[in-house]
């Protein structure tokens, strides 16, 4: 191995300026064997680099060569794999783990000894060293020959110092002073050797002649001596006085510790029952009140209230350890405890009390709509019961609950403390609160929605008015009952009067529904506009009682309850017309189940009351939408602006509200019913017959659709749900193009391009008059159909005035067509000059005006005076009878030019034949 060490230092090291330090003879683990060498270098020149190489021997000669080069900063971890049994393996972790075998564990050990002390010198950064013996990092390497190998030139390495600045400098100026010093190294070392010698002589009698001092300085220490050994007796006696002195201390400090210790002690068991006395103690007044406090007085409830925290502040004291060992503590707990079961008793006694008083209260004395509807009317005509209906307010109203509201929430608070101390009893208040409003709510509901049907029912009648049989006082007396409203009178009962009342009412109306030919045929009179303004007015009364109803037990509930939505509820609305609020709002209505359920959050809890309380709102919403549209499919178009207003305004505050899942669910049907109405407005239009002895004029369903949008447009005006009103249109609009089309072909006694024409040129009026966007292409379309067919009827009704001249020209045209020219035409025998003038004389002026003056006759009879389009079509005819006179005379021109041919008649007798024609009709 050293002759190996000496050849790789010889021949790959040392022209790299490099020192050979360690080697161990290696192969990878696990594969073939493969010997290659490792070896641990530091370079010669500073600073020092300590590297890893590995040398393979080269297979093509005796020589070695580097493979691998890793610098020993990089290694991280040595591996020896088992520091107390021999083995060959290890591992050297680099980038990655490289895994040798070495020949044998000695020079295993050799190596990562001398990466030990590699490390140890040269690096900050200290190498891990796994599973490696410590005695073999902290001691030599054993003797051998791996101790020749490895460690003989790291001794060597140690040994070494380097000349510091000053002794170069002093080598360097003591070589100058002697000429040969290059020249004659041994006689230069000679010089230096005997200039050694005579230093060291000097330097021995130096210390020969100090030696008197020397014996005088030992005399000195002795003396010092004899002088420490008498101080360290007066020492030892001060000790031994003290010792007493602190036994007598330490006995005095032990006795102040305990002092201190029995203070402590005291302190804290004063704090200790100061805290138990602070907040385990309830005042002889809380507890007579909790006892036999008034719960119907203010003083009496607000005592309750300071009362109930007092005795909840004791029940939740965060007790320290040991506390509940305290036979005085736990005897508090029991008293605390029989405290809260019999105030929570009391309070939930008393609340049931008030809640069973406040439903008997609102439900005395009522009266049903038919009941009292039967005893208005048949009563006789001497008997005034004036008097019974001014207790009723004459608009329709919903009762308000805020005295009910204002009484409970006094108790709000000692309803917090319930939900807290006893969740049974606050849930069983809870459900007699929604047990008791349900049915209150159910019967002023029911009966408000009675009354909007007789009113809505009311502005249903007949021409001769549906009630003119009644004498006078039972007409006014029916009058008075339409505005009777529920907040007082409370009717209740079947709706079958009700139905009886609608039957009658929609039997004697023009019919069940509107329909665009329905509104085509009536006059504005008889579209009854005073009647769907009065029942758009009570729909929007019923909507807008409903909301702050809703708003303020949804308000109450959060307050009473204290299920807090973290939202803000604004105080109900005053006027009926008001649409703007702002405010909190139930909580989504949750599914209609009837089995219990977790709640997962007090939000739930509020919407599945609301539910319960309002669980008949959406139904009779439903019911009244169905009489209104039975009443008149139109009034769809009401509802749907106003439902969609308020579902709007309603998911503007809270979209998972209970008002908002509500009336979204109701504006479906709304929606529905609107869709329907459409449809049967384009079912009708299909279903249209027209006459076959009469001309056909304007349609009714193409006047009905004029009506139809100025209607639209006014109530859907700023709306919200604008684009139902649009996709309406289109689908009308269509339905009215396709029929007009329908109805033309089919027509027998007006020309089909009349029907159109005039059809669509009302409809371009229409639609130019109303601007409505979204028909923007279907007022063009409608404008191109009605030129094309003006202009069609024009040429076909025209026809040919001057039939044979018309022949004749042909023949000329044709002529020039096939090669002839021009000026050569007048040659050809059947278009000579005289068959030319025997044309012209054919048509004098006279035959001329007559002809004319049968067509404006024709055209008279074809056109409906309701359009009045007759001028617009004797115009055009009188252009086109113009434009094909110029055409004959540009032809005689270029034909038979010098001839001094014309016609009979000129351009300005044309303009008088229909000037006078259309004045003398």
């Amino acid at each position: 191995m050293t002759a190996i060490k000496h050849a790789l230092q010889r021949d790959i090291f040392t022209p790299n300026d490099e020192r050979l330090l360690g080697i161990v003879n290696v192969c990878k683990a696990g594969k073939k064997k493969k010997n290659c060498f490792l070896c641990a270098t530091v370079t010669t020149e500073r600073p020092v680099q300590v590297k890893v190489v590995k040398v393979k021997k080269s297979d093509k000669g005796d020589f070695y060569k580097r493979q691998l080069t890793w610098e020993l900063r990089d290694l991280t971890e040595v591996d020896a794999k088992d520091a107390s049994k021999e083995n060959p393996e290890f591992d050297l972790h680099f980038e990655k783990v490289y895994r040798w075998v070495a020949s044998s564990t000695a020079e295993k050990n050799s190596f990562i000894s001398c990466i030990w002390k590699l490390n140890q010198r040269y690096l900050r950064k200290k190498v891990e060293f796994v599973n490696v013996s410590s005695q073999l990092l902290e001691e030599s390497v054993p003797s051998g020959e791996s101790q020749s190998v490895a460690g003989g030139d790291e001794d060597a390495l140690d040994e070494y110092q380097e000349l510091s600045t000053r002794e170069e400098q002093d080598i360097e100026s003591m070589m100058v002073t002697c000429e040969y010093a290059i020249s004659n190294a041994e006689a230069f070392a000679e010089k230096l050797f005997k200039e050694l010698q005579v230093l060291d002589g000097a330097n021995i009698q130096s210390i020969m002649a100090s030696e008197k001092q020397v014996n005088i300085l030992m005399q000195l220490l002795d003396e010092a001596l004899g002088e420490v050994d008498t101080i360290e007796g007066k020492l030892s006696s001060y000790e031994e006085m003290l010792q007493s002195v602190k036994e007598q201390m330490d006995q005095i400090s032990q006795s102040n510790r305990l002092i201190q210790i029995s203070n402590t002690n005291n302190g804290k068991l004063l704090d200790e029952i100061q805290f138990l006395v602070n907040y385990m103690d309830l005042s002889k007044g809380h507890i007579r009140a909790l006892q036999e406090g008034d719960l119907t007085s203010p003083k009496g409830i607000e005592a309750c209230i300071n009362a109930s925290e007092a005795l909840l502040q004791c029940m939740n004291v965060a007790l320290r350890p040991g506390h509940e060992k305290l036979m005085a503590v736990n005897q508090q707990q029991l008293l605390f405890a029989e405290l809260r079961d019999t105030f929570a008793r009391r309070l939930t006694n008393h609340l049931n009390n008030v809640f069973v008083h406040q439903f008997n209260h609102f439900s005395h004395f009522k009266m049903t709509i038919p009941q009292f509807y039967r005893s208005s009317c048949l009563s006789l005509p001497g008997h005034d019961q004036s008097s019974t209906l001014s207790q009723h307010t004459a608009e329709l109203t919903l009762p308000k609950h805020s005295p009910l509201h204002r009484d409970l929430l006094r108790y709000a608070k000692l309803m917090e403390w319930l939900k807290n101390t006893h969740r049974e009893k606050y849930e069983g208040l809870s459900r007699t609160y929604v047990e008791y409003m349900s049915k209150l709510y159910e019967r002023e509901i029911k009966e408000f929605f009675e009354v909007a049907k007789i009113k809505m029912a009311g502005t249903s009648k007949d021409p001769k008015g549906k009630f003119a049989t009644l004498p006078r006082k039972e007409s006014a007396l029916k009058q008075e009952t339409e505005s009777l409203h529920g907040s007082s009178g409370k009717l209740t009962g079947s709706t079958s009067s009700l139905n009886k009342l609608t039957v009658q009412g929609s039997n004697s109306r023009r019919s069940q529904s509107s329909s665009l030919l329905d509104m085509g045929n009536m006059s504005a009179s008889d579209l009854d506009v005073a009647d769907r303004t009065k029942f758009d007015k009570i729909f929007e009364q019923v909507l807008s009682e409903l909301e702050p109803l809703c708003l303020a037990e949804q308000d109450f509930i959060s307050k009473f309850f204290k299920l807090q939505q973290h939202l803000t509820v604004a105080p109900p609305l005053a006027q009926p017309e008001t649409e703007d609020f702002d405010g909190s709002l139930p909580s989504k209505k949750p599914p209609q189940a009837e089995h219990k359920h977790s709640l997962s959050s007090e939000k739930d809890i509020v919407r599945l009351m609301m539910n319960k309380i309002f669980q008949s709102i959406e139904t009779e919403l439903n019911s009244l939408i169905a009489l209104g549209d039975k009443i008149d499919s139109f009034h769809s178009l009401y509802m749907l602006v106003k439902m969609s207003h308020h579902v709007w305004t309603a998911e503007n505050v809270d979209p998972a509200s209970y008002l908002s899942t509500t009336l979204g669910n109701v504006l479906v049907t709304v929606k529905r019913n609107f869709d329907k109405c459409i449809s049967n407005q384009i079912r009708q239009m299909e279903e249209f017959k027209i006459s076959k002895k009469s001309k056909v004029g304007i349609l009714p369903f193409v006047t009905g659709f004029e009506e139809f949008a100025e209607l639209a447009e006014t109530i859907f005006r700023n709306a919200e749900r604008r684009g139902d009103l649009d996709k309406a249109y289109v689908k009308l609009i269509r339905a009215v193009f396709m029929n007009v089309e329908k109805v033309a072909n089919e027509s027998q006694k007006t020309p089909r391009d009349v029907v159109m024409m005039e059809n669509f040129h009302h409809i371009f009026s229409t639609l130019s008059r109303l601007k409505i966007s979204c028909l923007d292409a279907e007022r063009r379309e409608a404008k191109h159909k009605y030129t094309d067919h003006l202009q069609s009827y024009v040429i076909n009704s025209l026809g040919q005035p001057l039939e044979k001249l018309n022949h004749f020209f042909e023949g000329v045209e044709a002529r020039v067509a096939q090669g002839v020219r021009e000026e050569e035409v007048s040659y050809q025998l059947a278009f000579n000059k005289q068959e030319l003038r025997k044309v012209i004389k054919e048509y004098p002026g006279k035959e001329v005006k007559k002809g004319l003056d049968n067509l404006y006759k024709k055209v008279d009879k074809h056109l409906c005076e309701e359009e009045s389009l007759l001028q617009v079509v004797w115009h055009s005819m009188q252009d086109e009878f113009i434009r094909q006179y110029k055409h004959f005379e540009d032809l005689i021109g270029r034909c038979y030019p010098g001839s001094g041919i014309t016609m009979e008649f000129t351009i300005q007798d044309m303009l008088e034949y229909f000037s006078s024609i259309a004045q003398s009709h």
